[in-house]
C-alpha cells in the first residue's frame, strides 16, 4: 500500500492539471460551436456536446485504468500492443465504415471506433522499445531502415484507408528519432525537397531547373579546386532536376482531385471559395471576426449560423477565435505550449531511456496535431482533417490522446524506482 500510495504521489500535477483544463475547455467550445435553443442543456445526450460528456467520464476511467496498472506493463507488451493495432488497422481495411470517404471506423452498434488514433500511441511504444536497446546506435544503416519500417507499416495501412491526414502524423516521429541521434542532413534534405515541390508548382520546372542550374555553375566555380566537391555537386544537381520533372506527374497522378485542389488555393493559384476553399475562408472569416476580446460565448454568428463545416471537430478553433477572439486563442495556443514543454522537460528527467524517448513520441504526436490543425484553420497549411487534440469532439480521438498522454503520466510516477 505504502508503494502505490507512493507512486500516486509522483505522478505530475502539472500534465494532469493541463490536460483536464484543456479537455473542459474543449468541451465548453463544442457547446457553442452545436448549441440550440431547443436543446440548451450542456448535458443532452441527443446533442454531440451531452455525448462528448460520456467520452470525458470514460476517459477518466481509462486514466484510473492506466494509473493502476504497473508500469513495466507497457514496456513488456509494447511489441504485442504495436502488433494488435496493426491487426485493426488490416481489419479496418477489410471489414470497416466509410466515413467522408475513408474507410477508417468499425461501426458497432450506434458507437463507431477509429483505430488509427489508437494506433500512435502504440507506435510510440513501439519505437521506445526498439530505440532503448542496450547498446543501441541511429547510425547503424540498418537500426534506421528497421526505425522507419515501424513508423511506415501504420502509416501506410492508414493511406490505404484514404486517411492522407492521419497518415502524416507519424512522420511528427521522425522527430524523436533526430533526439536519439538521427543526422540532421535528412531534415536538411527534406526542407530542401518541400522547398523545391513548392516552386516547381508556382514557378513551374523550366524556370526552377535554370535557378538551380546557375546555382550549381556558381557552385562549381567556387569549388573548382576541390574534386570532391564537384562530384556532390553535380550528383546533387542531377538529383534535384530530375525530382523536379517528377513533381508534375506526381502532382498529377498521385495526388487526389481535393487534395491537389487545397494545395493550389493554398499556393494562390487558384481560388475556389464554394469548393476546396470554402472552409478555410469561413474559418479565417469566423476567426478574424473575433477581434480582440471576441463576440462573446454563444454569440458567434459564423457559429450560430453553420457557416463552417466541421466546427465541432477539425475547425473547432475558429468557434474558439470568433468567441473568445484574441486573447482566447492566445491562452488556448500558451497552454499547448506549456503542455507540450513540460512533457518535453518531464522526458529529459527520466531515468528510463524506453520512458524518455516514449515521452518524446508523445510530445511530437501532439505537436504536430496543435501545429497542423490550427495552422489549416487560419490558412496557413493545407486542410488534410486531423482533431485538434482533447478539443475537437469525438470519443476515439479524445480516448486516443488520452492513452497516448496518462501512459507516459504513468511512467514518469515510476522515474524515481529507477536505480
Amino acid at each position: 500500500m505504502r508503494r502505490r500510495g507512493a507512486i500516486l504521489s509522483n505522478t505530475d500535477p502539472v500534465m494532469v492539471i493541463l490536460y483536464f483544463v484543456l479537455v473542459l475547455i474543449g468541451w465548453i467550445n463544442i457547446y457553442a460551436a452545436t448549441y440550440t435553443p431547443e436543446h440548451s442543456s450542456i448535458f443532452d445526450l441527443s446533442m454531440s456536446y451531452g455525448r462528448q460528456i460520456l467520452w470525458i467520464g470514460t476517459s477518466c476511467i481509462i486514466i484510473i485504468l492506466i494509473l493502476l496498472t504497473d508500469s513495466k506493463f507497457f514496456s513488456s507488451f509494447s511489441f504485442p500492443i504495436y502488433i494488435f493495432f496493426l491487426g485493426l488497422l488490416v481489419g479496418v481495411l477489410l471489414f470497416g465504415k466509410v466515413v467522408a470517404g475513408s474507410r477508417s471506423w468499425f461501426q458497432i452498434g450506434s458507437f463507431a471506433l477509429q483505430p488509427s488514433e489508437f494506433a500512435k500511441f502504440a507506435t510510440c511504444l513501439a519505437m521506445a522499445k526498439f530505440l532503448s536497446r542496450q547498446n543501441f546506435s541511429l547510425e547503424k544503416f540498418r537500426n534506421k531502415v528497421m526505425a522507419f519500417i515501424i513508423l511506415a507499416l501504420p502509416a501506410g495501412l492508414i493511406f490505404l484507408q484514404n486517411d492522407t491526414g492521419s497518415a502524416l502524423v507519424y512522420a511528427a516521429l521522425i522527430l524523436v528519432l533526430y533526439r536519439e541521434g538521427l543526422s540532421a542532413n535528412i531534415f536538411i534534405l527534406a526542407l530542401i525537397v518541400g522547398v523545391l515541390f513548392i516552386l516547381t508548382l508556382l514557378l513551374g520546372k523550366y524556370y526552377v531547373v535554370g535557378g538551380i542550374g546557375a546555382l550549381l555553375l556558381l557552385g562549381l566555380w567556387f569549388m573548382r579546386k576541390n574534386r570532391r566537391a564537384i562530384m556532390v555537386l553535380i550528383a546533387g544537381g542531377i538529383l534535384a532536376a530530375g525530382f523536379i520533372f517528377s513533381v508534375d506527374y506526381a502532382f498529377e497522378n498521385i495526388l487526389e482531385p481535393h487534395q491537389k485542389t487545397r494545395i493550389n488555393v493554398l499556393l494562390g493559384l487558384e481560388q475556389d471559395l464554394r469548393g476546396a476553399g470554402y472552409n478555410v475562408h469561413q474559418s479565417k472569416i469566423a476567426i478574424g471576426s473575433g477581434g480582440f476580446a471576441g463576440k462573446g460565448f454563444l454569440q458567434g454568428t459564423q457559429t450560430k449560423f453553420d457557416f463552417v463545416p466541421e466546427q465541432s471537430t477539425d475547425f473547432i478553433f475558429c468557434t474558439i477565435g470568433e468567441e473568445w477572439g484574441f486573447l482566447g486563442t492566445s491562452l488556448v495556443i500558451i497552454l499547448f505550449l506549456a503542455l507540450l514543454i513540460r512533457i518535453v522537460m518531464v522526458a529529459e528527467r527520466q531515468r528510463s531511456s524506453f520512458a524518455r524517448i516514449y515521452g518524446y513520441g508523445v510530445a511530437s504526436i501532439l505537436f504536430f496535431h496543435f501545429t497542423i490543425n490550427i495552422g489549416m484553420t487560419i490558412g496557413l497549411i493545407p486542410v488534410i482533417g486531423i482533431p485538434l487534440p482533447f478539443f475537437s469532439y469525438g470519443g476515439s480521438s479524445l480516448w486516443a490522446f488520452t492513452v497516448l498522454l496518462f501512459i507516459f503520466i504513468k511512467m514518469d510516477s515510476y522515474r524515481l524506482d529507477l536505480l
